[in-house]
């Protein structure tokens, strides 16, 4: 077995891309339940509801659009986790069968930007909800209610490093609880802000704008995670139910966050203030209709939850760092993380009017990549018949190979195609993309806002690899079952 990213357990760290024993191998399908659900279950759902609205959707159109996006994209995590008890090892170990060894740190490097991007998205919102506080209980300095929220978020995330993985598990875990019984709470008291006919009042949007609010959910929850869909079921044995696997993710995942963005739709629908409030600030504008007993501990609760996030996000930026091949060590690499997260959040906090238009920005551009990424990945299960050969995974001898130039190439296509399809206007340094929309209307016809990059992006990748990545699949299983 692998030793690859072994750390002493002194330290409280959990080792990286190693294969999970079998005799460590255990559990059943549902057992995948809890860990999804607690990782989704974040106030920040409700303010889905607000973006969801900003396409200009009727109620039922925003909740079919909302529900779709979320169960489909962990749909899409819940096809993937399947290699994890096929490979008993982590998601970016596994992605090496396709890319070949060093083919795969571009999965690294991936991974290292979509986790990077999201600790920076959870500063932001940190920094925002920890202001709208302070300016609530009596402090008048935006600016510095701004300050003093950025450097409290950043030390709560510097603390990882006196804390230790396992003593921040345990802890997010009751921060986890307790910020779903806050979440609760926080419904039954605004619940008779809604009004029914004022969502009944909302217009009808055209489809173009339906598909485009479902595919930007779709973006920010499943694809979000798709870079760790298997590792947590690479602990289960491998006689596990493929759809048990697939079923239970989905279900854990996409049950919390659903109930959340409809609860978010009821209550925007209900309040157009709110939902520009929440493009602002996303967190601590849902402050703003508490009574003033409950905000308190509704908005340290919800900002502990995403200081929580953005630790757990800087541990594993900094081992996909590391897994790009970079001579760095982990302090080093997440060091670096940190100072990017902390200049994003300073950009973003003091020098964007919105919250929303660079957060859209970033979610599609990565959006587009990842799902090139994902597409390859789910073809891989489609197409493999043999558990993995988990020992060629960590080498570049084995039969996965050193690089992959298909998988890698079509990445790229991916890429290319998606940004041509996807239109950020609310950020400025994004006007380059768009460049294939001439036919579907241009930059500022109905089509431009659909977010159709992501899907072409996620085609591409799936119905390429399917393609072209048949034959050397076999030629791989072929070489395993003459050496076994």
């Amino acid at each position: 077995m692998s030793t690859e990213g072994v750390t002493d357990m002194s330290l409280l760290e959990n080792a990286g891309l190693d294969i999970i024993a079998e005799s460590d191998r255990k559990g059943r399908p549902r057992d995948l339940f809890m860990p999804w659900f607690a990782a989704n279950i974040s106030v920040l759902g409700l303010s889905w509801g607000a973006w969801v609205l900003s396409f200009g959707l009727s109620f039922w159109q925003a909740v079919i659009a909302g529900a779709v996006g979320v169960v489909v994209s962990f749909g899409l995590c819940g096809i993937i986790a399947i290699l994890g008890k096929r490979g008993s090892a982590p998601t970016l170990a596994l992605s090496r069968a396709a890319f070949g060894y060093n083919g795969n740190r571009l999965s690294a490097a991936i991974s290292w930007i979509l986790t990077v991007g999201w600790e920076t998205v959870l500063c932001i919102l940190a920094t925002l909800a920890s202001a709208t506080v302070l300016r609530a209980l009596g402090w008048h300095n935006e600016t510095g209610a701004q300050i003093v929220g950025f450097l409290v978020t950043v030390g709560l995330a510097a603390s990882a490093g006196i804390l230790g993985f396992e003593a921040i598990m345990r802890v997010q875990t009751w921060i986890t609880w307790a910020t779903g019984a806050l979440t609760v709470i926080y419904l039954i008291l605004v619940a008779p802000q809604i009004d029914i006919a004022a969502l009944a009042g909302l217009p009808a949007g055209p489809p173009a704008a339906v598909i485009g609010a479902l595919v930007m959910v779709a973006t920010g929850f499943g694809l979000g995670w798709v870079n760790a869909a298997a590792d947590y079921s690479r602990y289960l044995p491998r006689s596990a139910s493929s759809a048990g696997v697939v079923g239970w993710t989905t279900l854990g995942s996409a049950l919390p966050v659903v109930v959340l963005v409809f609860f978010g739709i009821l209550l925007v629908g209900s309040d157009a203030e709110l939902g520009q409030a929440i493009n602002a600030d996303p967190i601590g504008a849902l402050t703003t209709i508490l009574p003033t007993w409950f905000l308190v501990p509704f908005a340290v609760v919800a900002i502990l939850g995403l200081a929580g996030g953005i630790i757990m996000d800087l541990y594993s930026s900094g081992l996909s760092l590391l897994a790009t091949g970079l001579p760095l060590r982990r302090h080093t690499a997440t060091a670096i993380d940190a100072t990017i997260m902390a200049l994003g959040t300073i950009a973003v906090t003091f020098g964007a009017s919105d919250f929303l238009g660079p957060f859209q920005g970033f979610l599609t551009t990565l959006g587009v990549v990842i799902a090139a990424w994902a597409g390859i990945m789910i073809a891989e299960v489609i197409m493999r018949r043999r558990d993995y050969d988990e020992q060629a995974l960590f080498t570049p001898d084995g039969v996965y190979g050193s690089i992959n130039w298909e998988a890698i190439a079509l990445v790229g296509a991916g890429s290319v195609l998606g940004w041509g399809l996807v239109v950020n206007s609310a950020a400025s340094w994004l006007s380059w993309q768009g460049y294939l929309l001439g036919p579907l209307g241009g930059r500022e016809g109905d089509w431009a806002y659909a977010n159709l990059g992501v899907l072409v992006s996620l085609l591409t990748g799936l119905l390429g690899h399917l393609l072209l990545g048949r034959r050397r699949v076999a030629a791989q299983e072929a070489a395993q079952e003459a050496g076994a």
